[in-house]
Protein backbone atom coordinates (compact mmCIF):
# COMPACT_ATOMS: atom_id res chain seq x y z
CA UNK A 1 0.00 0.00 0.00
CA UNK A 2 2.78 2.43 0.87
CA UNK A 3 4.54 1.52 -2.38
CA UNK A 4 1.41 2.41 -4.32
CA UNK A 5 1.05 5.66 -2.41
CA UNK A 6 4.70 6.61 -2.96
CA UNK A 7 4.33 5.75 -6.67
CA UNK A 8 1.28 8.06 -6.88
CA UNK A 9 3.13 10.89 -5.15
CA UNK A 10 6.08 10.38 -7.50
CA UNK A 11 3.74 10.62 -10.49
CA UNK A 12 2.21 13.84 -9.17
CA UNK A 13 5.59 15.45 -8.51
CA UNK A 14 7.44 14.21 -11.60
CA UNK A 15 8.43 16.46 -14.45
CA UNK A 16 6.58 15.58 -17.59
CA UNK A 17 6.71 16.34 -21.28
CA UNK A 18 2.93 16.27 -21.44
CA UNK A 19 1.68 19.82 -21.54
CA UNK A 20 -1.75 19.74 -19.97
CA UNK A 21 -3.00 22.89 -18.36
CA UNK A 22 -4.68 22.81 -14.99
CA UNK A 23 -7.94 23.67 -16.73
CA UNK A 24 -7.70 20.69 -19.10
CA UNK A 25 -6.84 18.36 -16.21
CA UNK A 26 -9.88 19.59 -14.26
CA UNK A 27 -12.08 19.21 -17.34
CA UNK A 28 -10.83 15.62 -17.83
CA UNK A 29 -11.53 14.79 -14.18
CA UNK A 30 -15.01 16.33 -14.28
CA UNK A 31 -15.76 14.53 -17.56
CA UNK A 32 -14.69 11.22 -16.00
CA UNK A 33 -16.90 11.75 -12.95
CA UNK A 34 -19.81 12.74 -15.22
CA UNK A 35 -19.19 9.60 -17.26
CA UNK A 36 -19.27 7.43 -14.12
CA UNK A 37 -22.58 9.01 -13.07
CA UNK A 38 -24.02 8.61 -16.58
CA UNK A 39 -23.15 4.91 -16.71
CA UNK A 40 -24.62 4.32 -13.26
CA UNK A 41 -27.81 6.16 -14.26
CA UNK A 42 -28.14 4.10 -17.44
CA UNK A 43 -27.77 0.91 -15.40
CA UNK A 44 -30.35 2.13 -12.90
CA UNK A 45 -32.86 2.86 -15.67
CA UNK A 46 -32.04 -0.52 -17.30
CA UNK A 47 -30.82 1.13 -20.51
CA UNK A 48 -27.36 -0.45 -20.26
CA UNK A 49 -26.61 -4.05 -19.38
CA UNK A 50 -24.16 -4.69 -16.57
CA UNK A 51 -21.79 -6.64 -18.79
CA UNK A 52 -21.00 -3.49 -20.81
CA UNK A 53 -20.37 -1.32 -17.77
CA UNK A 54 -16.89 -2.70 -17.19
CA UNK A 55 -15.67 -1.30 -20.52
CA UNK A 56 -17.18 2.11 -19.86
CA UNK A 57 -15.92 2.24 -16.28
CA UNK A 58 -12.40 1.40 -17.47
CA UNK A 59 -12.67 4.15 -20.07
CA UNK A 60 -13.80 6.67 -17.45
CA UNK A 61 -11.05 5.52 -15.09
CA UNK A 62 -8.50 6.01 -17.87
CA UNK A 63 -9.84 9.50 -18.50
CA UNK A 64 -9.61 10.31 -14.82
CA UNK A 65 -6.10 8.85 -14.55
CA UNK A 66 -4.98 10.78 -17.64
CA UNK A 67 -6.25 14.02 -16.14
CA UNK A 68 -4.80 13.47 -12.68
CA UNK A 69 -1.54 11.81 -13.77
CA UNK A 70 -0.56 13.17 -17.21
CA UNK A 71 2.72 11.27 -16.90
CA UNK A 72 0.72 8.12 -17.66
CA UNK A 73 0.20 9.46 -21.18
CA UNK A 74 3.95 9.80 -21.57
CA UNK A 75 4.45 6.26 -20.27
CA UNK A 76 1.82 5.04 -22.73
CA UNK A 77 3.64 6.78 -25.57
CA UNK A 78 6.93 5.17 -24.52
CA UNK A 79 5.30 1.72 -24.35
CA UNK A 80 3.79 2.18 -27.81
CA UNK A 81 7.06 3.54 -29.16
CA UNK A 82 5.52 6.86 -30.17
CA UNK A 83 7.23 10.22 -29.65
CA UNK A 84 4.10 12.31 -29.31
CA UNK A 85 1.72 11.61 -26.43
CA UNK A 86 -1.24 12.85 -28.46
CA UNK A 87 -0.52 10.28 -31.16
CA UNK A 88 -0.33 7.55 -28.52
CA UNK A 89 -3.62 8.68 -27.02
CA UNK A 90 -5.37 8.74 -30.39
CA UNK A 91 -3.93 5.33 -31.28
CA UNK A 92 -5.25 3.89 -28.02
CA UNK A 93 -8.66 5.46 -28.57
CA UNK A 94 -8.76 4.15 -32.13
CA UNK A 95 -7.98 0.63 -30.90
CA UNK A 96 -10.69 0.95 -28.24
CA UNK A 97 -13.26 2.10 -30.82
CA UNK A 98 -12.30 -0.75 -33.16
CA UNK A 99 -12.71 -3.25 -30.32
CA UNK A 100 -16.12 -1.81 -29.43
CA UNK A 101 -17.24 -1.89 -33.07
CA UNK A 102 -16.08 -5.50 -33.40
CA UNK A 103 -17.89 -6.52 -30.21
CA UNK A 104 -21.06 -4.75 -31.38
CA UNK A 105 -20.87 -6.55 -34.74
CA UNK A 106 -20.53 -9.92 -33.03
CA UNK A 107 -23.50 -9.13 -30.78
CA UNK A 108 -25.62 -7.96 -33.73
CA UNK A 109 -24.77 -11.14 -35.65
CA UNK A 110 -25.70 -13.34 -32.71
CA UNK A 111 -28.96 -11.48 -32.19
CA UNK A 112 -29.77 -11.72 -35.91
CA UNK A 113 -29.42 -15.49 -35.72
CA UNK A 114 -31.62 -15.61 -32.63
CA UNK A 115 -34.30 -13.48 -34.32
CA UNK A 116 -34.29 -15.76 -37.38
CA UNK A 117 -34.61 -18.85 -35.18
CA UNK A 118 -37.44 -17.31 -33.16
CA UNK A 119 -39.30 -16.25 -36.32
CA UNK A 120 -39.01 -19.80 -37.69
CA UNK A 121 -40.25 -21.31 -34.42
CA UNK A 122 -43.13 -18.82 -34.37
CA UNK A 123 -44.10 -19.77 -37.94
CA UNK A 124 -44.05 -23.48 -37.04
CA UNK A 125 -46.27 -22.85 -34.02
CA UNK A 126 -48.77 -20.92 -36.14
CA UNK A 127 -48.86 -23.73 -38.69
CA UNK A 128 -49.49 -26.29 -35.92
CA UNK A 129 -52.24 -24.12 -34.43
CA UNK A 130 -53.89 -23.73 -37.84
CA UNK A 131 -53.75 -27.50 -38.39
CA UNK A 132 -55.20 -28.12 -34.92
CA UNK A 133 -58.08 -25.74 -35.69
CA UNK A 134 -58.79 -27.58 -38.94
CA UNK A 135 -58.87 -30.92 -37.11
CA UNK A 136 -61.20 -29.46 -34.43
CA UNK A 137 -63.47 -27.97 -37.10
CA UNK A 138 -63.69 -31.27 -39.02
CA UNK A 139 -64.50 -33.16 -35.80
CA UNK A 140 -67.26 -30.67 -34.96
CA UNK A 141 -68.84 -31.16 -38.41
CA UNK A 142 -68.95 -34.96 -37.96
Amino acid sequence: MTTLLSWGITLLAAETKVNLTTRSRIIAAVAAVFFFVLVLDLIRRRKLQERYTVVWFILALGLLAGGVFPQLLETLANILGVRDTNAALFALLLLLLLALAFESTVTASRQGEQITRLAQENALLRIREAEARKVDASEDES
